[in-house]
């Protein structure tokens, strides 16, 4: 099509600078000068750049995260209550208490579940109310690599996985019942439900996870404790498959009610009322 400029735009797909270089014989510089000639464009101020060579390329460097902490109440009778009214045992609490595993915040009262890094730094947080509100999220600027976790400081092959930070704090309070001890373990929260993709094979194993078993090399075991729920079968099942090739995995879910901790606060009920008939 002509645009009256002597030339024409597109010829066999190209582009009108490709085509003035072919018309006429010339270099890329020398065409654009030509097209602004024939265009009747000022010429007069056009001036050739030379790049500088001590001028580095633009690099964007990632930022790291910020968690937001909210500010720390001066006691956690609430939240002791609250792990408590859950059955999970005093000294547990106690110990994630003292090890700022742990805290109260002071505005609303939340338990704060944190997760720290290889350098002993504060990457995640989560919140948890300590009354019936049922709220729950994790904190601005949180790094699911990191969710809430109690590990051994013995090196173990074995790693428990966990839907939630209380579902991981009962099943350490099943361990210390029994009369083991619970600092002995490493046991890991997914921080919410795991998503798995459509089909299985899409699926990817959960960051927290996935770096724990970069760093720890000596994990053979993995034991999965997730809910019994659809969500937490179809987890189970992904991270099986994702799995198997390298890790022997082991499915463990409660054998009463949808999670760890129902199966803790039935069995504690139980047993409490076992010891009021014997006290009749």
């Amino acid at each position: 099509m002509g645009c009256g400029t002597g030339f024409h735009i597109g010829v066999g797909g190209r582009n009108v600078i490709d085509f003035v270089c072919e018309r006429d014989n010339c270099e890329f510089k020398q065409a654009i000068l030509k097209l602004m000639y024939e265009l009747n464009i000022d010429t007069s101020n056009y001036k050739t750049v030379i790049p500088k060579s001590d001028v580095k390329p633009y690099e964007k460097t990632p930022q790291e995260k910020q968690i937001i902490l909210p500010p720390k109440n001066n006691e956690s009778k609430r939240v002791f209550a609250y792990l408590n009214s859950r059955y999970i045992d005093k000294e547990i609490i106690n110990y994630c208490l003292n090890n700022n595993l742990i805290y109260e915040d002071a505005e609303h009262h939340n338990t704060i579940f944190l997760g720290y890094d290889e350098n002993n730094k504060v990457k995640f947080g989560c919140a948890r109310a300590t009354n019936p509100s049922r709220v729950m999220y994790d904190l601005k600027g949180s790094s699911k690599e990191y969710s809430f976790r109690l590990l051994s400081k013995e090196k173990s092959t074995t790693v428990h996985i966990f839907e939630s930070a209380i579902d991981l704090l009962s099943f350490a309070t099943l361990i210390k019942n029994r009369g083991m001890n619970f600092k002995n373990f490493n046991f890991i929260s997914l921080s919410g439900v795991y998503q798995t993709a459509n089909e299985i094979e899409e699926s990817k194993v959960p960051v927290v996870l996935k770096k724990y078993l970069e760093i720890n090399k000596n994990i053979r075991t993995i034991i999965l404790h997730l809910d019994n729920d659809i969500a937490g079968r179809n987890a189970t099942k992904a991270l099986e498959f994702l799995l198997k090739k390298d890790y022997e995995v082991l499915d463990r879910p409660s054998s009463y009610g949808k999670d760890v901790n129902d199966y803790l606060v039935h069995q504690m009920e139980e047993k409490n009322k076992k010891s009021r008939s014997y006290a009749r």
